[in-house]
């Protein structure tokens, strides 16, 4: 298989990149539907509903504003507006995704946590999502730094890159069995699930963005980084007070 892939349908080349965006969607939020079903969750379908609203308008305010930042555009034109709503990520999307849950909490006046029901139809959907960035190639800037190592791969450039969204594939993997089994064997308050979920996740691309050619850094460190800094920062009561339990 060449990569990029570009399948032709009735005579049209398929953007698999976008097909596996929105099966994403769709598969992650029938699992969360399952996973309620079978958990009695605390938050009513009113406020829960909410939550999930505020979730969605933050992902999306995040995704856009953090893919910007990664490569901020000065001259402003009508082909920079275009590109910068069609630019996104995942890590301004889950961050932004936080700060629009705690918010709508907030005007709602829930109290619960309402993290952990996300953990893992979160999971899935990232990683079909970068199915379609590696399958994407270079036509998707997920792809890494050239490489003289044996991990390298052509991802459609005729260079040899570190093939980062695929080293990503297999870390959700790990990363899925790894929270079943503290979700199945540690003893967690609600929402603790998912701050430990961000922490990893967040922690694991920090480090990965070092093996990706990006452009601009601030203090050395890309956007990206600077947010999963960011997001490390937020949890540090969770941090402390989940090592002063232990």
């Amino acid at each position: 298989m060449q990569i990029p892939f570009e399948p032709i349908l009735f005579g049209f080349k398929i953007n698999i990149h976008l097909v596996l965006e929105y099966l994403a969607f769709f598969i992650a939020f029938r699992y969360y539907v399952v996973l309620r079903k079978k958990t009695k969750d605390v938050i009513n379908t009113e406020n829960r509903l909410s939550i999930i609203l505020g979730a969605a308008i933050g992902a999306l305010i995040g995704s856009r504003l953090v893919g910007f930042l990664e490569n901020p555009m000065i001259e402003l034109s009508l082909v920079n507006i275009i590109q910068l709503f069609n630019t996104k990520t995942i890590m301004g999307g889950l961050f932004g995704g936080l700060l629009g849950v705690e918010l709508s909490k907030k005007m709602i006046g829930e109290k619960n946590s309402s993290g952990d029901l996300f953990v893992f139809p979160i999971i899935a959907g990232i990683f079909i999502g970068r199915i379609g960035c590696f399958l994407s190639g270079i036509k998707e800037f997920t792809y890494g730094r050239e490489t003289s190592s044996i991990f390298g791969m052509d991802l459609g450039d005729g260079l040899m890159r570190h093939p980062t969204s695929l080293y990503e594939l297999f870390f959700l993997i790990g990363l899925f069995f790894i929270i079943k089994f503290i979700q199945k064997n540690i003893r967690l308050k609600s929402g603790d699930l998912f701050k430990i979920f961000m922490l990893i996740y967040f922690g694991f691309r920090f480090c990965i963005e070092f093996l990706k050619p990006n452009v601009f850094h601030t203090f050395g460190l890309s956007s990206i980084q600077i947010l999963c800094l960011i997001c490390w920062i937020y949890y540090i009561p969770f941090i402390i007070e989940f090592f002063k339990k232990e």
